[in-house]
């Protein structure tokens, strides 16, 4: 089940800047989400952090190029909509390390942050750019089966039926 509503979509959209359709807006943002449900069978990772990093990592992005402290931007949206995130104080601090390191680390000692990082990198076929195995680091992303799943997946355009687990959404966001 879904933690992200089409209330908190609304919000972040208030916010954000760029084409909300474009390189890393919400449909981005859906395929991290799906990937990261994928990344979830994992033992050890928490759906409810992956669900919300999906929706806030890049929210803040000033651009659609290198923008370096997007991550630490989106970290503070996060903190300033915090009534939308129903997560414990330890969760949510893993959720905006996630959302501020995901550019700058190639990993991360908790399997959750990882998770977080791998479904953003999973992504990268959107901008032409194959995964690597070198820069994942959650056992089921480095496969070879995920990462072509993945790549076939980012070259998609559009919204998926049910984006974030939402559904009879089409067309409101």
């Amino acid at each position: 089940m879904s933690i992200i509503t089409l209330e908190l979509l609304f919000e972040i959209k208030a916010h954000y800047l760029l084409d909300w359709y474009g390189t890393h807006g919400v449909i981005h943002w859906s395929r991290v989400y799906e990937n990261g449900m994928k990344l979830a069978e994992q033992p050890g990772v928490n759906k409810s952090i992956v669900q919300f990093f999906s929706v806030f990592h890049d929210s803040q992005r000033k651009n659609e190029n290198g923008d370096k402290d997007h991550g630490k931007r989106g970290a503070q949206l996060a903190r300033k909509l915090r009534t939308y995130c129903s997560l414990n104080e330890d969760d949510f601090l893993l959720l905006t390390t996630a959302c501020e390191i995901h550019t700058s680390a190639k990993t991360h000692a908790d399997i959750t942050i990882q998770a977080c990082l791998d479904a953003d990198r999973l992504d990268l076929g959107r901008v032409g750019i194959t995964p690597n195995a070198h820069f994942l680091s959650t056992p089921l992303a480095k496969t070879p089966e995920t990462i072509e799943w993945g790549l076939r997946r980012s070259r998609g355009a559009g919204l998926p039926d049910s984006p974030f687990g939402l559904t009879g959404i089409s067309g409101k966001i």
